[in-house]
């Protein structure tokens, strides 16, 4: 059940942050730098969009796995 709870909950942080978090974040990085080159304004993009949404996975990941873990019942020891 831990693990059922941790894997919801990171793709829900995921899909939450793909929606409202990455994209800003990711624009504003991109705005922070001066190109040469379209590619390496998108390759930043990219980057920055996917390691925001593996962040946001982990920390899903994260807050289920505790809430799993209490709300697991301790088997009494036969």
């Amino acid at each position: 059940m831990r693990y059922l709870i941790a894997i919801i909950l990171a793709i829900v942080a995921a899909a939450a942050a793909s929606m409202f978090v990455s994209v800003p974040v990711a624009s504003w990085v991109v705005r922070q730098f001066t190109f040469d080159n379209p590619d390496s304004v998108a390759d930043l993009h990219m980057l920055v969009f996917m390691a925001m949404n593996l962040l946001a996975l982990a920390i899903g990941w994260s807050i289920g796995w505790a809430i799993g873990g209490a709300l697991k019942k301790d088997d009494p020891v036969p």
